[in-house]
Formats: structure tokens, C-alpha cells, sequence
């Protein structure tokens, strides 16, 4: 008994490290495309717009995919969507690596965000029943604290990678491998032949895990078409659909470009530099979720978000106006702020109704396609009248992040250090 007793906890552990495993995997896939924009738009001749419209293929298939997957989910079990997620991942980036086109890219960055967001839907609920739902809380910081750090790490990785690749004084088994397969002149397709071997890895190392049994609770059941319709005439949920579309926007939209924006106004090379503020902005993002953890036990959240939003505002008019020393330190900076954002907004979210919370949660992550339409529309601005006047638009969006914290009527306020449950 005992021993069957320690078996299923150690089976329950390692289904915690391979949701852990995956969210670092979807973190390294998701966040790349900011340190490689320059490169992109140099490697294929594009505008502004047209290198925008990689992050939105990626990004608009988040928002497309989040509510119908939610309802997939609940008729095939969570090992059957998250293969079919890493097989789409597989195909989207080894179609990128060997058709090195922007057509392709396109196609291929959209197939890609189907599955992360695919797998996104399926991993809270596993991590909920393999590390119990009293860890769960627990459990979820330590999700964002591996997925600060891919992101964190994947910047360096193509710094490494670009740097290298051309240079046989360097050499070992990785770059040995990606030399035979990448062309001379486009170093930085290596990072999509590395994340189609690392979907292959994990599409063998799911096939072989046995899941546990995930019986959704209310929160996580996504509901029917009819409730979502009946809740996208609710003025709350669309205020909250609103305010995720552009946090995610403002996020993405200053990840995207910083490096752009760096190496066009300041001169900064984007394989150094720019790559490495774009890792610091995410660096910054995982400590300030710790942050966060603090100051949403001493504060009232919506407090909290217009002093995180007010300083975003701050650092974004520094980064943007001020010189090439403030700019390059004020852009990471800006996620610091921003980290906590995104916690609260979802909490606000779910404590302004008093039923129905797995359809709104849906509702609200279909508000990551503000991840694709932000960076366009800076895009779209910055062909017409430059980079910096496009990244103005990050006033609009974090200038609404701001203005919840007035209007937001929650149910129910997070509790603070010595307050009792109610």
C-alpha cells in the first residue's frame, strides 16, 4: 500500500515538471519573434506592416483558437490535445526552417499559435489535479517564473546562435548540425530548426507519460456557444475583453519593437543590444510577478495596477524620447510594470461576475489578439510617419490598462495580509 502510495506521488510529480517543461517550451516559441523582427525585415526586404503581420498571424490565432479549444477540450482528453498541439508546433516551424519565404512564415507562425493556445487551454487543469488544488496557487507562480526564464533565455540563444553559426573557429555538436541545414545568409532560421526538434522531443516525451484523469471544476468548464453569446452582451465582460486586448497589445507591442526601435534611432546592433533588452524586458517581467505576490497582499489591486500602468507610462516616454542610455534601460524596464498587469486584470475580470467564470475566463484570454493587432497598428503608423510615432499607440493601450483601476467593480477585492475570509 505504501508503496503504491509513493509511486502515485511520484507519478503526480513528474506530470507537475512536464507542465513546467511545457510551459517553458511555449514560452520559447511565443517570445521570440521581437529579437528576430530586425532580422526578418532586413533578411526579406519587408515594411513595417508587413513584418507586423508576423507577430498577428501568431497572435490572431491565440484569440481565434482559445474558446474553441476550451470546448474541444472537454470532448477529447488532455494527452490528445496536447499531442495534436506539438504536432502543429512540429509541422508550423519545420515548414518555416526549410521553405525560408515570408509566405511561409505566415502560415507557419499561425499553425504554431493554434497549438500553444491549444496547449494552454489544456495545461491549468492538469497542473491543478497532478499537484492538488491546495498547491495550485503555488504551483501557478512557479509556471510564470519558468516561463519568465525561457524568455529570458531565448534572446541569448539567438545571440549565440547568429554569432556563431559563421564563425569555424566555434564549433560542437549543435552548431555542427544546424551548419548543414541553415543558409549562410539567414543565421537566425537555426531558432525554428531548434523549436521543430524540440517539438519532436516533447511529442515523444507526452506519448510516453500516462495523465491523470482531469475532472474540470465549474471555473474551468468553457460553457456553450449559447452562454458566450449571452455574455458578449454583457457591458462588464466587454469592458474586461477590452482591457485584456490591450494589455496583451501593449505587451507584445513593446517586446515586438524595442529592438527595431533601438537599432533605428540609437544604432544598436539588434543581435546584441537589441537582444539583449528584449531579455531583460522579460527577465524584469518574471521578477516583478514576485513583486506582485507582495504588493497584492498589502494593496487593493486596482491601486496597484494605476501606479504599475502610471509607471509603464512613465518608462515608455523615456524610452521613447529620451537618449540612447535611458532608451535602452527604460524599454525592459517597462516590464517590470507590466508583469503585474495581467494577473489583475483576469482576477478583476472574474470577481465582476457572479457566475459562468470558465466562459469569461475564455472570453478574456480571446483577448490575447490584442498581441496581434497592437503591433500592427504600430506597424501600419510607423510606415507612414516612423517607428517612434507608431509606438505612441502604447499610450492608448497602457493608457486604458490605467483607467481600470478607476472603473472597476469587483464582487469581490483580493484579501491582504490580515484580513479574514469571508
Amino acid at each position: 500500500m505504501m508503496d503504491q502510495k509513493i509511486l502515485r506521488q511520484e507519478r503526480k510529480s513528474y506530470v507537475v515538471f512536464l507542465v513546467l517543461l511545457i510551459y517553458f517550451v511555449i514560452s520559447l516559441l511565443t517570445n521570440i519573434l521581437g529579437p528576430i523582427i530586425p532580422e526578418i525585415i532586413r533578411s526579406f526586404s519587408l515594411s513595417l506592416t508587413a513584418a507586423a503581420l508576423l507577430p498577428f498571424a501568431f497572435f490572431i490565432a491565440y484569440g481565434l483558437t482559445s474558446i474553441p479549444a476550451g470546448i474541444l477540450i472537454e470532448t477529447y482528453s488532455e494527452k490528445t490535445i496536447m499531442l495534436l498541439s506539438f504536432v502543429m508546433s512540429f509541422c508550423g516551424a519545420l515548414a518555416f526552417a526549410v521553405l525560408t519565404r515570408y509566405s511561409v512564415a505566415i502560415v507557419s507562425l499561425f499553425i504554431i499559435g493554434i497549438g500553444m493556445a491549444m496547449l494552454q487551454v489544456a495545461l491549468n487543469p492538469l497542473l491543478r489535479v497532478a499537484g492538488g488544488e491546495e498547491h495550485f496557487a503555488f504551483n501557478s507562480t512557479l509556471v510564470q517564473l519558468v516561463f519568465g526564464s525561457a524568455s529570458f533565455l531565448s534572446p541569448h540563444l539567438y545571440t549565440y546562435l547568429v554569432n556563431n553559426l559563421g564563425r569555424p573557429d566555434v564549433n560542437n555538436i549543435l552548431l555542427e548540425a544546424l551548419r548543414r541545414v541553415v543558409p549562410p545568409t539567414l543565421p537566425w532560421i537555426s531558432l525554428y530548426w531548434i523549436f521543430a526538434g524540440v517539438s519532436l522531443i516533447m511529442i515523444l516525451i507526452i506519448g510516453v507519460s500516462r495523465l491523470p484523469k482531469v475532472e474540470r471544476i465549474a471555473e474551468e468548464q468553457a460553457g456553450s456557444w449559447t452562454t458566450h453569446l449571452k455574455l458578449f452582451r454583457s457591458p462588464v465582460v466587454l469592458l474586461f475583453f477590452a482591457s485584456t486586448f490591450f494589455y496583451v497589445g501593449s505587451e507584445q507591442g513593446t517586446a515586438n519593437w524595442m529592438s527595431q526601435f533601438l537599432a533605428t534611432y540609437h544604432h544598436f546592433d539588434p543581435r546584441t543590444v537589441g537582444a539583449n533588452a528584449v531579455s531583460w524586458f522579460w527577465g524584469l517581467m518574471t521578477i516583478g510577478c514576485l513583486l506582485g505576490l507582495l504588493l497584492l497582499k498589502l494593496f487593493d489591486s486596482r491601486k496597484v495596477l494605476i501606479v504599475t500602468s502610471g509607471a509603464a507610462l512613465l518608462l515608455l516616454s523615456l524610452a521613447l524620447f529620451g537618449g540612447a542610455r535611458v532608451s535602452v534601460i527604460a524599454f525592459p524596464g517597462i516590464g517590470l510594470f507590466a508583469s503585474m498587469m495581467w494577473p489583475i486584470i483576469i482576477s478583476l475580470g472574474l470577481n465582476s461576475v457572479a457566475e459562468h467564470h470558465g466562459t469569461v475566463s475564455g472570453i478574456l484570454c480571446t483577448g490575447i489578439a490584442g498581441g496581434a493587432v497592437v503591433p500592427l497598428l504600430i506597424g501600419q503608423i510607423g510606415d507612414h510617419w516612423g517607428l517612434r510615432a507608431g509606438m505612441t499607440f502604447l499610450y492608448i493601450s497602457f493608457g486604458w490598462v490605467f483607467g481600470i483601476g478607476f472603473w472597476a467593480k469587483p464582487l469581490i477585492s483580493n484579501q491582504k495580509f490580515g484580513e479574514l475570509n469571508p
